[in-house]
């Protein structure tokens, strides 16, 4: 399957964006689906995950700020994601996993990026 992240552009700070991501097919509501970011110079970071149930985790630095979304049905996940601050600017991707989020079982895509200004 390939997944095909949108959605990004430049905000400013305390702004809001909503990402979205399309899965080429049908994935299993037993994966999790997860928006990830890399920001330069740093490692790629599970952002927020989703699973079937609505089951969510959110990385702490986004809390209370994004809102990570899936429709089942559409094959699609959404990041809602509010009060944007310069340190959320990076390249965001969508993926699957299993087991674990370091796993991911699709091949990265372009990415869309997110650039927040001061």
């Amino acid at each position: 399957v390939q997944l095909q992240a949108s959605g990004g552009g430049l905000v400013q700070a305390g702004g809001s964006l909503r990402l979205s991501c399309a899965a080429s097919g049908s994935i299993s509501r037993s994966l999790a689906m997860g928006w990830y970011r890399q920001a330069p110079g740093k490692q790629r970071e599970l952002v927020a995950s989703i699973i079937s149930g609505d089951t969510t985790y959110y990385v702490d630095s986004v809390k209370g700020r994004f809102t990570i979304s899936r429709d089942n049905a559409k094959n699609t996940l959404d990041l809602q994601m509010n009060s944007l601050k310069p340190e959320d600017t990076a390249v965001y991707y969508c993926n699957v996993y299993g087991t674990s989020w370091r796993l991911a079982l699709a091949s990265w895509g372009q990415g869309t990026l997110v650039t927040v200004s001061s």
